[in-house]
């Protein structure tokens, strides 16, 4: 039995005459945490929604949990999926409460009040929240959490449903500082886990990147640079590359990433 959650084979994706990305090998397995980095621009979040099973290919195949796309019911297949994007936020009503947040993506819905949650449910969420560090916080609206709070409890929701795929797009995106560290140790401590699924991370800044990542996908303008293990990818010719600029890489002493213009 393959240990692979996602395969993809020959994928290409374009949006009408314009070529945004592909040709696309890859194979995820079990355990697993990927880090997909580039510029913008370089085909990340379309790589991303189409894992999702968000978007179909132009081109090539793409099996997810055992199932291809495109032969696949995907409204039952998506429940699998923990998936978490730039826009989700705002699509959620403020005066919900973090809580009922969580709950609802057992159902992969919005409003609480589509479906009915038990008391064992919202136990759950709320193990949830307290694994991303925001349980204190289940009962305020998710309209007044800072942009920081709010991401946990995306990410907390992310899990509720106990996916075998795990997709995060972005999420440090209009982070300050402080709530971007906050949720890197958050996204460091589940990475660590050996009884989390198969992760993918979207990013395109080094001091993002968590420790617990063990692959690397880099992409520049659609195309592959360097897929495989983290520890041989990141370095200086590899991310200069992708990012199309001389660069230079450190890592500090507590294993995170930078990198700078080289000098």
């Amino acid at each position: 039995m393959t240990s692979a959650v996602v395969e993809l084979a020959s994928v290409r994706f374009e949006r009408g005459e314009r070529h945004i990305l592909g040709p696309i090998d890859l194979t995820i397995r079990r355990g697993e945490r990927w880090l997909v980095l580039g510029a913008n621009g370089s085909g990340k979040s379309t790589l991303v929604r189409m894992l999702a099973l968000q978007e179909h290919p132009s081109s090539g195949s793409i099996w997810v949990l055992g199932g291809e796309l495109g032969r696949v019911d995907v409204r039952q297949l998506r429940r699998r999926i923990g998936y978490c994007a730039p826009g989700l936020a705002d699509r959620l009503r403020p005066d919900l409460h973090a809580v009922d947040v969580v709950v609802t993506a057992l159902n992969a819905a919005l409003e609480p009040w589509w479906h009915h949650y038990t008391d064992e449910d919202r136990h759950r969420a709320m193990e949830q929240l307290n694994r991303v560090g925001v349980g204190h916080l289940a009962h305020a609206t998710f309209g007044t959490l800072s942009s920081g709070e709010r991401q946990r409890v995306l990410l907390a929701r992310t899990l509720m449903a106990e996916p075998e795929l795990i997709l995060l797009d972005e999420p440090f995106s209009g982070l300050d500082l402080g709530s971007r560290e906050d949720l890197v140790e958050a996204l460091g401590s589940l990475m660590q886990r050996p009884d989390l699924p198969a992760m993918v991370l979207v990013t395109h800044h080094l001091e993002e990147v968590p420790n617990g990542v063990t692959n690397l996908l880099a992409l520049r303008s659609g195309s592959i640079q360097y897929s495989g293990a983290v520890t041989d990818g990141m370095n200086e010719a590899v991310l200069s590359t992708t990012f199309g600029i001389p660069l230079s890489v450190s890592v500090g002493n507590d294993g995170r990433f930078s990198a700078r213009r080289a000098r």
